[in-house]
């Protein structure tokens, strides 16, 4: 049966100009969460790892993080499960979001976990220039208005650009930079 993340509980979008009672989602990084997963840190993002225009997004981070400090895992991946579920993404379909786990919160070991146009704004800013500027310029406007666009593209990704039949596998080099 095919797996849907969305947004259950509010996720965090601290980047959002408009007024919000929506607070950060933390969760301490040693919870419930087992081996390698539950030590990892730092910034993950979470992707449909059947839809090529998703893969071609990871493909594009992977060659502008110059840093290397980005991981990934698909959305289908128990990785995804484990980190995700404490922050109130869920699981209840296909896939229709990129989603950015940030380590740093208010917590210590605490995670943030940002979704569709804010993911996308968050890693933008993490990325050699000039994309950090897409950041500095598409946070001003609202949400909202953001993530019609972005669920306008979501929901036709898979015509436009297709599907693969599974989760592509990286290359020796990359693999340490995805979660398994």
């Amino acid at each position: 049966m095919p797996r849907h993340w969305r947004n259950v509980r509010g996720v965090a979008d601290a980047d959002d100009v408009s007024t919000t009672s929506t607070t950060p989602t933390e969760v301490d990084a040693g919870s419930s969460l087992s081996g390698r997963v539950a030590t990892e840190t730092g910034d993950i993002v979470f992707f449909d790892g059947v839809c090529n225009l998703c893969n071609g997004a990871v493909q594009f981070i992977i060659d502008r993080d110059v840093g290397g400090g980005i991981r990934f895992a698909a959305l289908q991946s128990d990785a995804a499960r484990e980190i995700l579920g404490p922050l109130g993404v869920k699981v209840i379909g296909e896939p229709d979001s990129i989603v950015l786990v940030t380590s740093g919160g208010e917590g210590a070991g605490g995670r943030i976990a940002y979704e569709r146009s804010s993911a996308v704004l968050r890693i933008a800013r993490k990325l050699s220039f000039p994309w950090p500027l897409l950041f500095y310029t598409g946070i001003l406007m609202p949400r909202f208005l953001r993530d019609v666009f972005y669920k306008f593209v979501a929901k036709h990704r898979y015509g436009w650009f297709g599907k693969a039949a599974s989760c592509r596998v990286p290359t020796p080099e990359l693999r340490a930079r995805f979660l398994a």
